[in-house]
């Protein structure tokens, strides 16, 4: 029998395990112990900013792997995700909501983030979009998740169509991809 994961056997493992393939292993293991997702959304506000980053990208297998298993924990995510300030932690943050947003995301998903405030995830992402310091991943993760909310928000698309054309003035190559695939999504 496995022993039962608490968050300082958790920590220590973000800490010290680095072999190939530790997080998906991990994550089996928190699934299996119905670990609380709430826990581990703390553990990526860890003062270790590479234990944060490690808790953010088990958090996004976790999540992703079963999205419906989590759907309680989604108001607490959201809250969550506009106190984000590691920036390897954006990155899983970004991803996991804008998979959790897609017009593909599974239903109970879709029914528990229609009864949720959502204005702070839209304010995080557009704070990403034109913050000069966050990485082009992060951006692009947030501008997706800003398009995915433009059916509950009618006014992003404006603001998003915006943001997108002055990122790809001096955006690079993904920036400049991604920043045409949303315009003509946006068809302003």
């Amino acid at each position: 029998m496995q022993d039962i994961l608490t968050n300082d056997k958790i920590i220590e493992a973000l800490s010290t395990d680095r072999t190939k393939g530790f997080v998906e292993k991990l994550s089996v293991t928190l699934r299996e112990q119905h670990f609380n997702i709430d826990q581990l959304i703390d553990l990526t506000f860890h003062p270790d900013t590479q234990v944060g980053f490690r808790a953010a990208w088990l958090l996004d297998t976790i999540i992703l792997t079963s999205p419906e298993q989590y759907v309680n924990n989604l108001e607490y995510f959201v809250k969550r995700l506009g106190q984000v300030t590691n920036a390897s932690c954006k990155r899983h943050y970004t991803r996991i909501m804008m998979h959790l947003t897609a017009h593909d995301a599974p239903e109970p998903v879709k029914a528990k983030l229609a009864t949720i405030d959502m204005e702070i995830v839209v304010e995080q992402c557009f704070d990403w979009i034109t913050d000069p310091k966050v990485k082009v991943a992060v951006k692009v993760l947030a501008a997706d998740t800003l398009f995915n909310l433009c059916s509950r928000y009618d006014w992003i698309k404006e603001e998003l169509a915006s943001q997108v054309q002055f990122m790809m003035r001096d955006g690079g190559a993904a920036i400049q991809s991604r920043g045409k695939k949303l315009l003509a999504a946006i068809k302003i």
